[in-house]
């Protein structure tokens, strides 16, 4: 019998929990759980005789993939698999996986939600701006639409009537609300920097809820020094976070926690997501979703 190992400092919902359960023994699997624990060894120990594993926020590293004995498969419940050691994956012969889409909707009310509180000023009964007619993503609070992915078809984009640039570069000249949407990798880490974030229009606010790591906080800080009207929300606290506490009270937010995916639907989506997953992959080969070579 495969045993299905959750192994979550962080645990999901009660439901969730239930439905994973449902989904792996419906399977003819065992389900196993490791809730609220203190210390890596503990995660080590119990990968051990285990053949799937899923993790939300905790990391799946080298230790841990090399010491599953049995193990072919490490799901990340959630978008960004930054927690996960691919290359131990790759030279164990691990797939590495991550449930894309599936707290899409949550990720994006927070970051809707941060432009309102931004914008009206942290609700601190002064005068502040409204979003309507700005640039962004948010069609229902009437902003123009732009968009850059260079992974996504042109047309796919476009038939939801958003407008399509060419460029990143193009995006940030055109948009005063910029929401970060991108992992954390070789190519994006510090990619958001002084050229970017100095050519947005008067007003600009950038918006993360992606990681940290993207974010170059040294131009951020000289951009935040030299132009008054730059305002910075994240969903994760910067390394800098004492500079902004210090010089820059009231242009910005950070949540105490990430909180991205912290709904109870992303909670549930998420983890019986990656639940059907495992299965599909242990009983059709399906590798869909795998993000290792």
């Amino acid at each position: 019998m495969k045993k299905v190992l959750v192994a979550t400092d962080k645990p999901f919902a009660k439901v969730a929990v239930d439905g994973i359960r449902q989904v792996v023994e419906r399977a003819g699997y065992q389900l196993v759980l490791l809730e609220k624990y203190t210390a890596q060894s503990d995660f080590i120990n119990a990968v051990a005789d285990v053949d799937a594993v899923i993790i939300r926020s905790d990391k799946a590293d080298k230790d841990v993939i090399e010491a599953g004995k049995n193990l072919k498969i490490v799901v990340r419940a959630g978008a960004g698999y930054d927690n996960i050691d691919l290359a131990a994956c790759t030279q164990k012969g691990v797939v590495a996986m991550n449930t894309p889409g599936q707290n899409s909707n949550a990720v994006a009310e927070l970051a809707l939600g941060m432009m309102v509180y931004q914008a009206r000023k942290q609700f601190n009964g002064g005068s502040g701006t409204e979003l309507s007619g700005k640039t962004i993503i948010a069609k229902g609070f009437g902003m123009e639409v732009y968009a850059f992915d260079p992974f996504v078809n042109k047309a796919d984009i476009e038939k939801d009537g958003v407008k399509v640039v060419a460029t990143v570069e193009e995006l940030y000249k055109k948009c005063q609300y910029i929401s970060l949407h991108i992992p954390a990798n070789d190519k994006t880490k510090k990619s958001i920097n002084f050229a970017l974030l100095s050519s947005m229009p008067k007003g600009a606010v950038l918006v993360n809820t992606a990681r940290k790591e993207v974010i170059n906080e040294e131009d951020l800080l000289k951009l935040m020094e030299e132009r008054k009207d730059f305002e910075y929300v994240s969903d994760i606290e910067p390394d800098c976070k004492a500079v902004f506490e210090e010089k820059y009270k009231g242009r910005f937010y950070f949540t105490p926690k990430k909180m991205g995916a912290q709904t109870e639907e992303a909670n549930i989506n998420a983890g019986i997501a990656a639940a059907n997953q495992i299965v599909a992959f242990f009983e059709k080969g399906d590798i869909k979703f795998k993000v290792n070579k």
